[in-house]
């Protein structure tokens, strides 16, 4: 039996196809190892990145060194959090008549302990996050604590401002 005109040009066109079937992966390798590479040297960022919640109101500053990672001190308007683990009420700790409030320099000393290196002389660090409108004596109480628990060195977090803007 005698094939069609059309049979042979599918055939020939089936046969012609065969051989660009595969796949080359190599390309597709290098693109995997730079993508590793990127990401690896991306992930080891300077950023440090403060937890913060939307109510809170960072004061703006223009300095550029970046702050080092420390233990979060959070004060909401309801809320003082350590690290994000509610410790206190802000009201218990506004009516508190005394300057040291026990159950924060608890938690303070738990989360010291907790890092397992002995306080360096010039005291450990931490990093108080709180509003612009933060009552000064409601600051001292807490700045008051740190002290007593050994954290000394205490950094306020604030807003950087950038270079456009710090004339302004």
């Amino acid at each position: 039996m005698k094939e069609s005109a059309k049979a042979r040009r599918q055939k020939r066109h089936h046969r012609r196809n065969k051989s660009q079937s595969k796949m080359n992966l190599v390309s597709l390798m290098d693109i995997f190892t730079i993508l590793v590479f990127f990401l690896m040297v991306n992930s080891s960022s300077d950023v440090q990145v403060l937890n913060q919640s939307s109510t809170i109101k960072l004061p703006d500053s223009s300095a550029v060194q970046p702050p080092g990672d420390v233990l979060a001190l959070t004060v909401t308007d309801q809320d003082i959090l350590v690290n994000g683990r509610l410790v206190i009420k802000r009201e218990t700790l506004q009516a508190l008549e005394g300057q040291v409030e026990p159950g924060l320099k608890q938690e303070l000393d738990y989360q010291a302990s907790r890092s397992g290196q002995p306080a360096p002389e010039e005291g450990r660090a931490i990093t108080i996050l709180a509003d612009r409108e933060l009552p000064y004596d409601l600051l001292k109480k807490i700045m008051s604590t740190c002290v007593d628990a050994g954290y000394a060195s205490i950094s306020l977090a604030v807003n950087q401002q950038t270079k456009e803007g710090a004339g302004a």
